[in-house]
């Protein structure tokens, strides 16, 4: 399906027709410079590839040293319990949950972009929860800020901090921020 949008239009959220699981493949393996989700309603998100890589490697590589056990991914598709189809920039899957295809991972982390707005972004934060997800983070650089949502419990929000500490799945990673709030990459 050939798609042309300008990038002042990113992200847009388009009405599509149901995709099977081989077209959603198919339609993302003929877009690679594109992201795109499926929200529960069946709204189709699409994306720019990530304007920041550079954050979410640092992001994924200080996680990856953590991780003794578990799998660490970024841009994984996962189909949650609502419908949805969402992948997150940097998450983690216990060991014990990385069998099969786990609904939802364990711990999340989404990097708010120049591009993404920040209602869209808590939405999805959300909708981790909702299915299962024990542990979110959104990492706003712009703001210096850190979003935290737990199941059960209202958003946390840590402005002008350095670092964050992990709890619950992910009790003793910390995330040094400065490398992230870094705007040239270094």
């Amino acid at each position: 399906m050939p798609l042309t949008i300008g990038d002042k239009w990113l992200p847009a959220t388009l009405t599509a027709p149901a995709m099977t699981d081989e077209e959603f493949a198919a339609l993302c393996a003929s877009h690679p410079d594109l992201t795109f989700e499926v929200t529960a309603s069946g709204k189709l998100v699409v994306m720019r590839t990530s304007d920041a890589a550079f954050r979410k490697d640092k992001i994924r590589a200080q996680l990856e040293q953590w991780a003794r056990s578990g799998t660490v991914r970024d841009s994984a598709m996962f189909q949650l319990r609502n419908g949805a189809r969402r992948s997150p920039d940097v998450c983690w899957i216990a060991s014990e949950n990385a069998e099969g295809k786990p609904a939802s991972p364990d711990f999340v982390i989404e990097l708010r972009s120049d591009r993404n707005r920040l209602p869209w972004l808590r939405e999805k934060m959300f909708e981790w929860v909702d299915s299962g997800t024990r542990l979110v983070w959104m990492i706003d650089p712009e703001r210096k800020a850190v979003e935290i949502l737990r199941p059960g419990r209202k958003p946390e929000v840590r402005s002008d901090v350095t670092s964050v500490e992990g709890e619950g799945p992910v009790a003793g990673f910390v995330l040094d921020l400065a490398s992230v709030w870094a705007s040239n990459g270094a």
